[in-house]
């Protein structure tokens, strides 16, 4: 007996890709293997920075290193399969590819929230409570909310994924997008998809609105610590130090409420296609530039690491 995927999936999916002019594709290709190239060594120089600057190694850069793991990997999904099908003027994926890329494109954004909240978290710690965030912030509770961040995106991946294989594809195999986004391959199914859609609404929440909704609470509580505090000296440098992750927070959940929340037209999935771009690649190369110009601890590191290179040569 045949499978059902057998029968009723294509063996592939045709991926529309970006809303650009043929004659415009050797420009954006040049533009997004930049900013994609960017986003890689970029994230590559804050791990390699915090692993060898030992005044990096504390809670904070610890979950920033996983942030800039996450964030290339969260590119890699997406950017390799688009430059290369510009490159090579294909627009195909393979049925296993596209089920593939699904998977990991939702884990690595599921786990970009978690650390967003973990960071969050530290934040509240350290500025609240400063005389117990070394007790509180210790080196097990770091790793194990590392470890239950890396368990909650699996397993919210893992759910959306396996629903999404039970789908029949009657309707046709092309998708109106540059990558195969869940939502656009749910519209495309012929079954019934309201488990799908209920799935989404949960885990959706617990993964993205259950995080958002922790680091407001966090960062309310750091601003009514700021304002008892009197000293002009003691508010800059609680901003100083939140200052990179609230930039980090606002692109991430901007670009996420731009996507999800924020009604399109029935007609196109333009809007849609260009906010993903601004979600997948260039959130995460702004990243190392966010933390690299406005913390002075990075700087430092940074400098530190030049002038060892040179005094070597």
């Amino acid at each position: 007996m045949k499978s059902t995927r057998n029968q009723s999936s294509a063996s592939e999916f045709i991926l529309l890709g970006l809303p650009i002019r043929p004659e415009e594709q050797g420009m954006y290709y040049a533009l997004f293997l930049a900013t994609y190239l960017t986003t890689v060594l970029g994230n590559l120089l804050i791990i390699l920075l915090i692993r060898l600057d030992s005044h990096l190694h504390t809670p904070m850069y610890f979950f920033l290193s996983h942030l800039a793991f996450t964030d290339i990997s969260f590119s890699s999904v997406t950017a390799p399969k688009m430059l290369m099908n510009m490159l090579i003027h294909s627009q195909s994926i393979s049925y296993a590819g596209c089920i593939s890329q699904v998977y990991f494109f939702l884990f690595f954004a599921d786990l970009d929230s978690f650390l967003l909240t973990s960071m969050a978290y530290d934040r509240y710690v350290a500025i609240c409570h400063p005389l117990h965030y070394t007790r509180i912030m210790s080196q097990s509770i770091c790793i194990l909310l590392v470890i239950a961040s890396w368990f909650l995106s699996f397993a919210g991946a893992l759910v959306h994924t396996i629903l999404l294989a039970r789908l029949s594809f009657f309707r046709g195999n092309t998708v109106h997008h540059f990558f195969c986004d869940l939502s656009a391959l749910i519209k495309l199914s012929s079954s019934d998809t309201s488990i799908n859609e209920l799935v989404i609404l949960v885990v959706g929440s617990l993964v993205i609105t259950v995080p958002f909704v922790c680091i407001l609470v966090s960062y309310g509580r750091i601003g009514a610590t700021i304002l008892k505090t009197p000293s002009i000296k003691g508010i800059c440098k609680a901003l100083s130090t939140c200052g990179s992750h609230l930039s980090v927070v606002s692109l991430y959940y901007g670009a996420i409420i731009g996507l999800y929340f924020v009604p399109s037209s029935n007609d196109t999935n333009d809007k849609d296609v260009i906010v993903a771009v601004m979600y997948t690649m260039v959130t995460p190369m702004l990243n190392p530039f966010i933390y690299s110009l406005r913390n002075r601890d990075m700087k430092g590191a940074l400098r530190n690491m030049l002038a060892r290179a040179t005094s070597s040569m």
